[in-house]
């Protein structure tokens, strides 16, 4: 039987390559989206009406955006995917104060806060799953993407402490680790640019968003239980 799904971030391309691949596993879908209720729509239009349970807009770089979105959660939560976020481009030392709030408040707070509400159920029956899409430069680090590696990288410590704190009581967090992926993200590469950096990628080519929704399914599929605090990552070898 299917479980009950949040997706957070479900407009971008990873997050509706994500929350088709979990319909068609059986799953029942709560989405989170910002900006784009059009996609929103289209995807209700693409799935089964009985795979989307709600729709929730709000804007997670606002904390009391945060609250709002979790007094409007009424159905349970079986499993989370984060999936939302956006990219910061520029030298570290023009970045404003505002942008470096709100770009820690999506990517860090936001999963804090939504999973410590959601925590206690999950605690309570003995299970639960969460997923945080992270980045390449989580890991690495990107020059003239400091503040976008630096909440990655949280992200990434979130997942491993988190999972050793509550796989004692069935509870799997692990986090996806994406290299250079064709979406919107990266349309501000010019073609000469990304051919140079494909180029550095071993599969001399773009990952896909079903490549990264792929991974999700795997993880959230109860045969994969025994894989806890990992990031994996979905790079090309890059």
């Amino acid at each position: 039987m299917g479980k009950n799904v949040l997706v957070i971030g479900a407009s971008g391309e990873i997050g509706i390559s994500i929350a088709k691949r979990l319909a068609e596993d059986g799953h029942q879908l709560i989405l989170h989206y910002n900006q784009n209720e059009e996609r929103i729509s289209e995807l209700r239009k693409q799935l089964n009406n009985n795979s989307i349970l709600t729709a929730i807009q709000a804007d997670l770089s606002n904390e009391l955006e945060i609250e709002k979105f979790l007094s409007k959660l009424v159905f349970s939560v079986d499993m989370i995917v984060f999936a939302s976020g956006r990219a910061q481009y520029g030298v570290f030392h023009e970045t404003s104060k505002m942008i470096m709030d709100e770009m820690l408040t999506l990517h860090v707070k936001a999963p804090w806060l939504i999973t410590k509400a959601l925590l206690p159920s999950m605690l309570h029956k003995k299970y639960g799953k969460i997923i945080l899409i992270s980045s390449i430069w989580g890991e690495v680090g990107a020059s003239y993407e400091v503040i976008y590696s630096t909440v990655k990288g949280a992200q990434n410590s979130f997942v491993k402490a988190l999972a050793k704190e509550v796989a004692p009581s069935g509870i799997s967090v692990n986090g996806i680790s994406p290299g250079f992926i064709e979406t919107k993200m990266n349309h501000h590469l010019s073609e000469e640019e990304k051919e140079i950096l494909i180029s550095d990628i071993p599969m001399n080519r773009a990952g896909k968003p079903d490549e990264i929704s792929h991974v999700v399914s795997f993880l959230l599929d109860d045969r994969s239980s025994y894989i806890q605090g990992e990031i994996i990552r979905v790079t090309g070898a890059w």
